[in-house]
């Protein structure tokens, strides 16, 4: 029996933004060294591994990644796998959101000007109809957001479960099954094991 395809999900490596913890939705900001360094040495890990599809954000953040990692060549933009619409919180922290809107949640809230949370899911929806008809491996350069909302959609979760799953730069999570392609599985969640600290 042929072994079960797995979805390789990589979160773009460091960029200003998120050292500072900004949201970054549509901006285009670059990776600075330490997130290409990383996107190098994840690349490493992955050198081995063959991939069906290899799609990538539009956002230059998650395509530099790609290309770092060796999978430039091969990959295709996949306008779903932008980050999350921050609307009116685009460059915002946190804490600075927490003075405009107290108990604002993303996961539950969206984005005022941006993204409702059914619209998010409703891209992860998308690319998980297209991400099951492969019957291969798959490899995504991605964003923090976005993937934790595949990830809920994919398990069958409510898109807000994906506040529940903490994702930093240049992780590699995986995407399968258990037993057969009715039992959607997390296999691998947050390693960054690549990353030198």
């Amino acid at each position: 029996m042929a072994p079960l395809p797995q979805i390789f999900l990589v979160r773009h490596g460091e960029t200003a933004w998120s050292r500072s913890g900004q949201h970054t939705g549509r901006t285009d900001v670059p990776l600075i060294t330490p997130g290409e360094d990383s996107a190098r040495r994840l690349g490493k890990r992955l050198r081995r591994r063959m991939f069906a599809r290899v799609w990538t954000s539009p956002l230059q953040r998650a395509q530099r990644t790609c290309e770092l990692a060796g999978f430039g060549a091969a990959s295709e933009t996949e306008p779903d796998l932008r980050e999350w619409d921050y609307g009116a919180y685009e460059g915002l922290k946190p804490e600075e959101i927490e003075r405009l809107r107290p108990g604002w949640d993303l996961f539950r809230d969206g984005c005022p000007e941006g993204e409702s949370v059914a619209e998010a899911a409703a891209r992860a929806e998308r690319l998980i109809v297209r991400l099951r008809k492969v019957d291969a491996d798959v490899l995504l350069f991605s964003h923090g957001h976005i993937l934790r909302t595949l990830a809920a959609r994919w398990l069958g979760l409510d898109a807000s479960c994906g506040r529940m799953l903490v994702l930093g730069t240049a992780a590699l999570c995986i995407l399968g099954y258990n037993h057969n392609r009715n039992e959607p599985a997390l296999r691998l969640w947050n390693e960054t094991a690549h990353i030198a600290y």
